[in-house]
């Protein structure tokens, strides 16, 4: 893991803060999973980080609890809608830390309700 990351070590979530069209933050905790270098996460295809991210893919992370509470200090990075490559690493890596409790909500989520899903990537400057 990177020395950016470090905070983000034996942490379940990361609060991400992505942007309106107007400017204004909005922030949601989200499960990750970092490697490489960078983090992923996923989410329904039409939620609106999936939204704010394609309009404007400057966002902000922190380690944060399950309700988002931040638990670190704020770090600035790009994130990306992962094509079916990147996707299938994101998931992976996901599945792989977070499991059986993973897999059941991709069941109910993806299986049986048919909601279509992305993974974004967030990348970081040096």
């Amino acid at each position: 893991m990177s020395d950016k990351l470090a905070d983000f070590a034996r942490r379940k979530y990361l609060s991400l803060e992505s942007y309106r069209k107007t400017g204004v933050p909005v922030r949601t905790p989200v499960w990750f999973a970092e490697g490489g270098g960078l983090v992923y996460i996923y989410s329904l295809a039409d939620a609106g980080k999936v939204k704010r991210i394609r309009n404007n893919p400057r966002v902000r992370i922190t380690p944060c609890d399950a309700r988002g509470r931040d638990l670190g200090e704020w770090i600035d990075g790009v994130a990306r809608i992962e094509d079916t490559a990147g996707e299938r690493v994101g998931m992976r890596m996901l599945n792989e830390k977070y499991g059986l409790l993973k897999r059941i909500g991709d069941l109910f989520s993806a299986g049986l309700l048919g909601r279509k899903r992305v993974v974004i990537s967030i990348g970081f400057s040096n």
